[in-house]
């Protein structure tokens, strides 16, 4: 058993058409399923199968009880069976369009899609959809299996067509096999062993397939990559470097390079856990140590001396979108590449791709389960290879840096270079001196709150305060910033995130002059507030709620501005049809409609020191 190889696989396609009874078809017919897991199988068959007296295999899969009762697969259900010549792990994945992501968290691992579909139904959007993320997600071989041929007569003209659809619509998808396969997973024909109901097929059953078919990607004959999982340090007298190798071989002795900070140094041993080996390949976990001290830490890349990969932190990258809320660019996100977690942003998107025909659109948004082309931008350069090259090394995810939840699976295509000669410029005078000839602490007053709450009247006389005290002051208002650097922006919430980046940035020029700057916009995403507060130092930036009640706001609205929004003049306005996020830990709450201007700026003041 240990010389077997493992096939990792995915079943995907739409819903019903039977995935779920052909792994518990597959987990039967291999003999994994103990006594005690048939019993349980024939009282859940009663209660909840779908095949009268028979036993119903979709329910050996089917775990969770919504899955049960509504005779779908939401979660992604993985697994493992065997035969006398190979190991499987098997990920039966949901088909229903709003488990999408499901589906493409089962497809990263897999060396191979079997892609169901419905004899009487013929291929379905969703059909198209699981092939264009399996194409995206580097899976080259895919088996296409016709289910439920026993409703069809077991009819060859409707088999014949169905691949023929299927072989125009994916011509362009990059598969390197296709393997089509007819079959009824409640019968058992062609799932194990050749069925004699299908005289006129003479290829080989599902298993025989999976059994004998070549997934190998010849990653032991590229240049090493040690993507380094953790630095162990259990002693003063032991510094290793943990990791799964990704790609190639590494021997001792081998000359190596990290990056991306370039240091050089050449490997000293090879450790696992039987012990010291001299040489590991692509696939196996190791423990390095160098023959010199150097600065590693998680993230960095151990690679091969006189082959390295691409270093960039701009790229091109296809992108599945997995949120319910639409991606645009500008908004900052966690960037996890293979053992590296930074900041980054989608700086644009650049199309968005037809499900069906894969022609690609303009685009502003991506929504759930839409794919597009975009543009990433990193807090810092790293190493990858390009996704089409090395799954490991140029795939990526985003992660939204409030919730914590997976928002986005990307593929990176290739780097964009940056021009070479920007550099920063060293400067003589510095924030602190120019800081020390105002005699006063530089920081940024952020007010945010919904239109009307008094963000413009407390800001205005915070100035009027501060500067008769001599201090020197600021106003970055909303209104009048649209009179120029944002008069190209509308309301759309691609351009309310592109016009806070705007004012961020400018706000951070004007305190590293020296200035306290007060920063008076409605500013509605927690995200994007998050993204200005990270561009400044610890204690320069102070957040003030204007908290006040809506139906307060719209009593002191003399621009008329809610009426007009009310009457549907004005889309997208926030706090009506447009949504407003309230800070969660503010440095300063305040209460407009209950404290008068003079009492709020009081409380700013305080908090100023």
């Amino acid at each position: 058993m240990s010389d077997q190889s493992t096939l990792r696989f995915i079943t995907c396609g739409s819903v019903d058409d039977g995935k779920s009874t052909l792994i518990g078809r597959l987990l039967h017919e291999s003999k994994s399923i103990f006594e005690d897991q048939m019993q349980a199988l024939a009282s859940d068959s009663r209660q909840y199968g779908t095949q009268g007296e028979n036993l119903d295999f979709a329910l050996l899969v089917d775990g969770l009880q919504a899955e049960r009762e509504q005779g779908i697969t939401i979660d992604v259900a993985y697994r493992y069976f065997s035969t006398d010549k190979r190991r499987f792990i098997v990920a039966d994945t949901p088909g229903h369009e709003q488990y999408t992501r499901n589906m493409a968290t089962g497809a990263s691992l897999a060396d191979l899609a079997v892609i169901l579909m419905d004899a009487r139904k013929g291929v379905l959007v969703q059909t198209k959809r699981h092939s264009r993320i399996v194409s995206m997600m580097g899976i080259r071989h895919v088996v296409l299996a016709v289910n439920k041929m026993d409703l069809v007569a077991f009819d060859q003209a409707t088999f014949d067509h169905m691949i023929g659809a299927f072989r125009d619509f994916s011509e362009g998808l990059g598969f390197d096999s296709l393997q089509a396969i007819p079959l009824s997973a409640l019968e058992g024909d062609n799932v194990f062993s050749r069925s004699e109901r299908i005289p006129w097929y003479s290829g080989p059953s599902l298993m025989e397939y999976l059994n004998s078919v070549d997934v190998s990607r010849e990653a032991s004959s590229s240049p090493f990559r040690l993507p380094v999982q953790w630095v162990n340090r259990p002693d003063l007298d032991f510094r290793g470097y943990l990791g799964r190798v990704a790609q190639g071989v590494v021997r001792k002795g081998d000359p190596v390079r990290v990056l991306p900070s370039g240091a050089t140094s050449r490997v000293k041993e090879i450790v696992v856990w039987q012990g010291e080996q001299d040489e590991a390949r692509a696939g196996e976990s190791i423990t390095l140590t160098l023959a010199n001290e150097v600065d590693i830490s998680r993230g960095d890349m151990l690679v091969a001396m006189d082959a390295p990969p691409q270093v960039a932190d701009q790229f091109e990258a296809r992108l599945l979108w997995m949120a319910d809320h639409p991606l645009v660019a500008g908004r900052p996100y966690l960037v996890k590449i293979h053992c590296k977690e930074l900041s980054g942003t989608v700086t644009a998107i650049k199309s968005r791709e037809d499900v069906n025909t894969g022609s690609q659109f303009p685009a502003k948004a991506l929504h759930l389960n839409e794919v597009g082309v975009v543009n990433l931008s990193l807090s810092q350069p790293v190493a990858f290879e390009p996704y089409a090259i090395n799954r490991t090394l140029g795939g990526f995810i985003l992660i939204d840096k409030l919730s914590l939840a997976t928002v986005g699976v990307g593929m990176i295509d290739f780097a964009l270079r940056r021009a070479t000669n920007i550099h920063w410029q060293a400067l003589v005078v510095t924030k602190e001196a120019r800081a020390q000839l105002k005699t006063q602490r530089p920081c940024c007053v952020w007010f945010t709150g919904l239109s009307g709450s008094g963000k413009s009247t407390i800001a205005n006389l915070l100035e009027k305060r501060l500067f008769a005290e001599g201090r020197h002051t600021f106003i970055l208002d909303g209104d009048n910033i649209r009179h120029g650097l944002s008069r190209d922006l509308g309301f759309t919430e691609a351009d309310r995130v592109e016009n806070i980046r705007r004012i961020a940035e400018v706000a951070k020029l004007m305190t590293d002059a020296g200035l306290i700057v007060l920063v008076s916009f409605i500013s509605p995403f927690r995200s994007e507030r998050q993204m200005a507060r990270d561009l400044f130092g610890e204690g320069e930036f102070i957040e003030v709620f204007v908290d006040t009640p809506l139906d307060e706001c719209e009593r002191r609205d003399t621009k008329g501005l809610y009426a007009k929004a009310r009457r549907g003049e004005l889309p997208n306005f926030t706090g009506l049809d447009s949504d407003y996020d309230p800070p969660e830990s503010p440095e300063v709450h305040l209460r407009s409609g209950e404290d008068s201007v003079e009492a709020c700026v009081e409380q700013i003041l305080q908090r100023m020191g």
